[in-house]
């Protein structure tokens, strides 16, 4: 019994164990490919194949269902990459909808049209009982996302060749006009704000003026913050679930970030942190927030559910009668802000912290376009006359 290595190129390796002849004289061999940066690494990926072979836990992948492999997924791939709260939306999505139509399944034997099939019965059912027909384009985007990943880590692992939600029927997305504030509202709402509380007016201010995501303001503690630089740097994200409670993990995309404030803002940030100091004082042993000094928590240190911001901002949009947005458009907010501004769209991005800057130019193109326009008419007002714009 022994282990081979072929070099496909690009990366992939074939690695083949012999098990000697059948009684019809052929030779009986289990092959899995495998991705890997060199030799060295695939070897490593051979002596690990083996051992799971000889161990007796080697599954052939034309008899391993579904179920099997996502719960494989599960442990070896999501809970290492994933945060606590999307980990948590993705077992309940896995365990109320993917699962009852594809545990049984054979890996290869699930087809492009069976995940179309799945996604358009979506669009028109529910198990919540609520009377609005089906999921909404985004819920359904995120279940064809996530059986994407699934099989995705079961190429890597050489379990399966091909993705059967690359060729699927993709959920339509319609795009909706973003909800923002204009500067002239955001002004009357800082003015309306000044009669509110500090902690949730700043946390307003906060997320208008960085574009920081809730769980990037929750997860803020005030070593985070230079003064004297004005650098608010932005290296976590609090969640929250059930199974795990509260937990500070990295930004979405990992990605850390530092962003300016404003004087105003950092003048107020100053202000409530000598509030804050003397609340840590005062509670004492009572204080709840362990080695952590966050910029938002209750007054014994305990940090905030990431409910509370949307829940407060709603209470205050319906108390003072303003316009409606969403919490989270604030950041868009804070964007539009922005290109108006003429600000470019790589620092738009590098304060958004989004992964790239295609991303930007996707959620704020419609902006982005007008403000490419008000630039323009920048050369007509400077170097035209009024009778030759006229013609144009």
């Amino acid at each position: 019994m022994s282990g081979s290595i072929q070099d496909r190129k690009n990366g992939s390796y074939l690695l083949t164990y012999s098990m000697g002849f059948n009684a019809q004289g052929k030779r009986k061999r289990k092959t899995r490919t495998v991705k890997a940066k060199n030799m060295t690494e695939a070897k490593k990926k051979l002596a690990a194949f083996v051992t799971e072979i000889e161990g007796g836990n080697y599954i052939d992948p034309t008899n391993m269902s579904f179920g099997a492999f996502a719960h494989d997924w599960f442990e070896k791939s999501a809970k290492r990459n994933l945060s606590p709260s999307t980990l948590s939306s993705y077992e309940n999505t896995l365990k109320r909808h993917i699962l009852p139509n594809f545990a049984d399944m054979k890996m290869d034997s699930i087809k492009p049209i069976h995940v179309t099939d799945y996604l358009i019965s979506l669009e028109t059912t529910r198990l919540d009982g609520k009377k609005k027909v089906g999921l909404a384009p985004a819920t359904i985007k995120k279940h064809h996302d996530l059986l994407s990943n699934i099989f995705q880590f079961a190429i890597k692992n050489g379990s399966i060749k091909t993705n059967p939600v690359t060729n699927s029927e993709k959920p339509t997305q319609k795009k909706t006009e973003t909800a923002v504030y204009t500067t002239e509202e955001v002004r009357q709402l800082f003015a309306m704000l000044d009669d509110e509380g500090v902690k949730h007016s700043l946390m307003i201010r906060l997320a208008i003026e960085t574009g920081m995501r809730r769980g990037e303001i929750l997860g803020l503690q005030w070593n985070d913050i230079d003064f004297e630089s004005y650098k608010i740097h932005i290296n976590h994200s609090l969640s929250y679930t059930k199974e795990s409670g509260y937990t500070l993990g990295s930004t979405k995309n990992k990605k850390r970030r530092v962003v300016i404030g404003s004087k105003g803002l950092m003048n107020r940030l100053a202000e409530f942190y000598k509030v804050r100091r003397m609340d840590k004082l005062q509670a004492s042993e009572l204080w709840e927030g362990g080695q952590h000094f966050y910029v938002f928590s209750d007054w014994n240190g305990k940090p905030l559910h990431p409910d509370t911001p949307s829940r407060w901002w709603l209470r205050f949009l319906n108390r003072s009668g303003f316009k409606k947005i969403r919490f989270h458009d604030l950041r868009h907010t804070a964007a539009t802000l922005l290109i108006n501004q003429g600000v470019h769209a790589k620092i738009i991005s590098e304060r958004l912290g989004h992964s790239n800057i295609s991303i930007t130019m996707d959620v704020y193109g419609h902006y982005l376009e007008e403000a490419n326009q008000l630039a323009a008419n920048v050369f007509d007002d400077l170097f035209e006359s009024p009778t030759q714009q006229r013609h144009i």
